[in-house]
């Protein structure tokens, strides 16, 4: 487990934060398998180089997150819950990617819009920008336990009404074959990490400084031309990515 040279004191992330991060690192690592508990806070606020109040801060937002659990007279105990596996491959789906470890997934519709293309929007889709899209959010739940938001684009000539179509089914796929689009494929994905914005911590029930993982994602049809352009954040602590061939 890193030690206080890894805490950055002038890069305007509070200590508490970095320290929730370095201690969730840790115990997806398999740090404290071997004990099933985090190191006491005074172990812990030696190794960063920071008083107990700062590590109990940390603790406390790992706790609301359900990472971790504190147990009286015990310590804090590492709480065990497996990540859905979500793989992505050539054909990427959500429902079908998590749904043999569920027993029910649903994609629920936010909000829906009518939109000019921005410039990255029309990038990805291979269309002149300005050009009329279909934009709309949505929260895909495994178990009513919420674990993606999603932003998609959808070209807009061509797909005018996906978005009813999506909210009366609950999946893009199904959607796209209520448009006609029988099969489609992923093009691209792109992954990154980042810390939960207040949209995530609100829609993913997240606690402050959790870890979000943010995918880029282009699908097209199976003549190449682009169908949607995804922006989606998943809860880290509840999804790990499988790159297939």
């Amino acid at each position: 487990m890193g030690g206080p040279k890894e805490i950055q004191r002038q890069t305007g992330v509070a200590l508490w934060r970095q320290i929730a991060d370095r201690i969730r690192a840790s115990i997806n690592h398999g740090d404290f398998d071997a004990t099933g508990m985090v190191p006491p806070e005074t172990v812990l606020a030696q190794q960063f180089g920071v008083n107990r109040h700062t590590v109990r801060s940390a603790l406390a937002a790992l706790g609301q997150e359900g990472v971790v659990r504190a147990v009286q007279g015990r310590g804090t105990l590492i709480e065990r819950k497996e990540r859905l596996n979500f793989p992505i491959s050539k054909r990427t789906r959500f429902s079908q990617g998590i749904g043999d470890q569920v027993r029910e997934t649903r994609g629920l519709l936010l909000a829906l819009a009518e939109e000019p293309a921005s410039a990255e929007v029309a990038r990805w889709l291979k269309l002149s920008e300005g050009t009329g899209v279909i934009r709309f959010e949505t929260l895909g739940t495994a178990d009513q336990r919420p674990v993606s938001r999603a932003t998609s684009w959808f070209p807009g000539d061509r797909f005018a009404g996906i978005g009813e179509a999506y909210r009366k089914t609950g999946s893009i796929t199904k959607a796209f074959r209520e448009m006609g689009l029988l099969d489609y494929i992923r093009a691209m994905t792109e992954i990154s990490a980042v810390h939960a914005e207040a949209g995530d911590i609100a829609d993913l029930e997240l606690s402050p400084g959790a870890i979000a993982m943010v995918t880029r994602a282009l699908n097209i049809d199976l003549s190449g031309v682009p169908v949607q352009y995804s922006i989606s954040r998943f809860a880290a602590d509840r999804v790990q990515f499988t790159i297939e061939n």
